[in-house]
């Protein structure tokens, strides 16, 4: 029987491929705004660009906004995404427990696989604007959570 509603959802037809680049998103708990707070974005900022969250997979493009975080992960031979995503959370979450935000993340995440014939710089280009699309900013250069390979 296919699942349809929950975290389990999310789970089923879950493929991890060694080399291909996935678009993830995962939410805040309770879908709180938690990174409004400048320092609880900081912290998180500053796990984006450490090895250690990501294992031998490569973060190319992120954005984070005040109750979700958007990425474009490249895996790598050795870990899949559960494992990835897993690390994410973990570290980040550890990160943030000292500027007293409570419990960081919610169960899950989605993913979607970058079809090969995708522009990889057009949905970078998707993940950075989000804040824009949200009305949180006049111009992206002015929102200050986001990176990108290609900018």
């Amino acid at each position: 029987m296919t699942p349809r509603f929950g975290y389990r959802s999310l789970r089923h037809g879950r493929v991890s491929l060694p080399g291909q680049i996935y678009l993830l998103t995962t939410v805040a708990a309770y879908r709180r705004p938690l990174f409004r707070n400048v320092e609880a974005a900081r912290a998180l900022s500053r796990c984006m660009r450490e090895d250690s969250c990501w294992g031998d997979a490569t973060l190319l493009c992120w954005v984070l906004m005040p109750d979700h975080w958007h990425g474009l992960v490249k895996l790598g031979a050795r870990d899949n995404l559960s494992t990835v995503m897993n690390r994410f959370k973990s570290i980040t979450a550890k990160r943030l427990h000292c500027t007293q935000v409570g419990l960081v993340w919610d169960r899950g995440y989605h993913d979607r696989a970058v079809r090969a014939d995708e522009d990889m710089r057009a949905v970078a280009r998707y993940i950075v604007a989000n804040p824009l699309r949200a009305g949180l900013v006049s111009h992206v250069l002015d929102y200050p959570y986001w990176d990108c390979v290609w900018l």
